[in-house]
């Protein structure tokens, strides 16, 4: 009976999956298949019905999943309390909010590339609530994205917060005016589809201030959102830092509404039950790397120009 027989076991009965297991633990299927059958092997039972699509615990599964997690939490603690600064390896997947691959992705990399250049990155970007879902099947290890998060199998770490500014041509809106109901109502605004974090924020917002958005387009790109509010197609709320470069060149101007946008929370998603030390360690790599102040100089020449988007 190994660690590895038994992480093997735990991660198939709790992602309900051979396959997504296998993907999580970066071994094949049938490496995976195998080391669970060894298992079965060793305490003289069958762990898995093998007749359901799923992967179903028998009864004996059930009576050891629970003292399977100890073991591995153990495990866990073992490795975490060794003081020779061992680096890590293996693949790390894990997921970010776009807004994020455009400002402190890069520092983060360098940051671990540095300290783990055995340990490989592979990053995933996409909206808050499609990459807290690949997170709880096991397909990304951890993500960063707007929170919170919206159910019980994934922890949320603050990392970060946002403030946003309405923005729009100045061809649409005068510098300095202030947007109240009527005008936030009377303009097509530019949201993010529904699986973003920012839109899910702005609608409680607005529900709770009773204002009616003419939402026209929704999108999943934020810099899409930003050359189709540079082409005057609508307004649109959007990370005030990031958008300096457009607002310095006056290529956009920043409105205050009255009441004033919500600001937001970034948030270190996992798995409640993943206690892994790899985790710990990108979680802090990630509270180091995290800058949403200073978005990077090399989108300071697109906002000289609308065609350049």
């Amino acid at each position: 009976m190994t660690l590895k027989q038994i992480e093997a076991f735990y991660w198939a009965a709790n992602l309900g999956s051979f396959s997504i297991a296998a993907n999580r633990l970066h071994v094949t299927q049938s490496s995976l298949s195998k080391r669970i059958a060894e298992l079965e092997e060793s305490v003289g039972a069958p762990l898995f019905d093998r007749s359901s699509r799923r992967a179903q615990l028998t009864e004996c599964g059930q009576r050891l999943i629970a003292l399977a997690g100890q073991m591995l939490d153990l495990s866990e603690q073992f490795r975490a309390s060794d003081l020779t600064g061992t680096r890590l390896t293996g693949v790390c997947r894990f997921g970010v909010s776009e807004l994020i691959s455009l400002t402190w992705l890069p520092t983060f990399t360098r940051m671990v590339n540095r300290d783990h250049p055995a340990l490989v990155l592979e990053h995933y970007v996409d909206l808050a609530r499609h990459l807290e879902r690949k997170v709880v099947r096991g397909e990304l290890d951890f993500a960063v994205a707007p929170g919170p998060g919206q159910g019980t199998q994934v922890t949320a770490k603050v990392v970060g917060r946002v403030e946003f500014t309405w923005v729009a041509s100045p061809g649409r809106i005068d510098a300095g005016t202030v947007l109240r109901r009527k005008e936030l109502e009377r303009h097509p605004v530019i949201t993010m589809t529904e699986g973003s974090g920012l839109t899910r924020a702005i609608e409680v917002w607005s529900q709770e201030q009773g204002i009616t958005l003419q939402r026209t387009l929704g999108c999943n790109s934020l810099m899409a959102i930003v050359a189709l509010v540079l082409a005057d197609m609508g307004i649109s709320f959007l990370p005030s830092q990031f958008m300096e470069p457009w607002l310095r060149e006056g290529a956009l101007v920043a409105l205050k509404s009255e009441p004033p946008l919500p600001s937001l929370n970034y948030c270190f998603f996992r798995r409640t039950d993943d206690g892994r030390t790899l985790l710990e360690t990108m979680q802090d790599y990630v509270t180091r790397a995290t800058d949403f102040e200073s978005p990077p100089d090399c989108l300071a020449p697109l906002a000289k120009s609308k065609n350049d988007l």
